[in-house]
């Protein structure tokens, strides 16, 4: 079963991936669902609108080059500003999930065993 990703967090992984390097946008979604054993599905429509707000946030940066297969692409590479982003939107993803784990832990009632 493949889960669509959410805005944010869409936005985190693209990050965590380009940590690793520069990529394309066809690798770097290949690695998110590769990373995420295929359960994480980046679909065109959101990578490529999520790139471009990284862009004008001046987290990543773009420039032109040759794809694997020697077609054109742009390859984006993660910015000073974007590794220091990742870092917070790292911690505020692990504040987040740490905040809904109990919620949806259930909890015994009290007096009852």
């Amino acid at each position: 079963m493949r889960i669509e990703l959410l805005q944010g967090t869409l936005d985190l992984l693209i990050l965590r991936t380009l940590l690793l390097g520069k990529a394309h946008g066809h690798a770097i979604a290949k690695a998110i669902e590769f990373n995420s054993e295929d359960v994480l599905q980046v679909e065109q429509v959101s990578l490529y609108p999520a790139l471009h707000r990284l862009i004008k946030r001046g987290w990543i940066s773009v420039e032109e080059g040759t794809s694997e297969n020697n077609r054109g692409a742009e390859f984006h590479r993660l910015t000073a500003r974007g590794r220091r982003q990742l870092i917070v939107e790292t911690s505020n993803w692990e504040r987040l999930a740490g905040a809904i784990t109990p919620v949806l832990t259930p909890v015994e009632q009290e007096g009852k065993s």
